[in-house]
């Protein structure tokens, strides 16, 4: 989300469940270049963005640069390299390994501008279903500790993204927002993240683990042994019922931070 989001879509017997975080947004690459270059954030960033690079292909050890690090500068995070907006104009990124081989891409950093009003939904108390989500966390544990995994300590940070994202009511992964959440209620690292959404109230923390417990994905979410915190969100509205789990890994990059 990493960001590290990842697992595939399952479809869910009751409702709707989406995949984990799916890259957002890529660059064009020329024909003839050996290495592609792309950007989580796309082609165009605001002055004081930070956006994750895409190389690829995966495990290509590569040095990056840009003709303008006074417009884009690139600095590697662990394995990770990241672009970081400075001021307006264009720059282009290039990637280059050992071997000659090397692709590029340009970013082009506009002006600052103010960000949108938040989603109406946001507005809906952080506490809401505390009580189903206690048990949606305790349901969680009791799956990890049955696979041979820790059970996770709840993280306020996680706790209030969650609820953010389902009181926006999404029925598929909106990335971008999801990693953003994470980052603005104080999650500094990437994460792993469940939702489902289905119709009905009742029993809604067991129906919300059982239906990632049958989608294979979803459930190596859920027992990750890299995690080391959760936070959950319950949202219930006209008879529907939208259930989010992140689950923090520390040590990770959300390339929206």
């Amino acid at each position: 989300m990493i960001s590290i989001k990842k697992y595939s879509a399952a479809a869910l017997t009751a409702g709707i469940l989406a995949t984990a975080l799916t890259i957002p947004a890529t660059a064009t690459v020329a024909p003839d270049e050996s290495i592609q270059v792309s950007s989580y954030k796309g082609s165009t960033l605001e002055v004081g963005e930070r956006s994750g690079l895409i190389i690829g292909p995966r495990g290509t050890e590569c040095t990056v640069t840009s003709s303008a690090s006074d417009i884009v500068a690139v600095e590697q995070v662990l394995t990770f390299w990241v672009a970081i907006a400075k001021s307006e104009g264009s720059a282009e990124i290039t990637a280059s390994n050992s071997a000659g081989e090397c692709g590029s891409m340009t970013l082009t950093v506009g002006a600052t501008v103010d960000p949108a009003p938040s989603v109406e939904n946001d507005n809906t108390s952080l506490t809401d279903c505390m009580e189903i989500r206690l048990e949606l966390i305790r349901l969680i544990n009791q799956t990890r500790k049955a696979n041979g995994v820790s059970e996770l300590p709840v993280n306020d940070a996680l706790m209030n993204a969650a609820q953010i994202c389902s009181n926006r009511r999404y029925t598929w992964h909106h990335s971008p927002e999801e990693s953003k959440a994470a980052v603005d209620a104080g999650y500094p690292y990437g994460f792993g993240d469940n939702l489902t959404v289905f119709t009905g109230t009742a029993d809604a923390a067991q129906r919300a683990v059982d239906n990632w417990i049958n989608s294979p994905g979803h459930f190596q979410t859920m027992i990750d042994p890299r995690c080391d915190c959760i936070g959950v969100g319950v949202t219930q509205y006209d008879g529907i019922t939208y259930c989010y789990m992140f689950v923090g890994i520390p040590n990770s990059v959300n390339f929206y931070a």
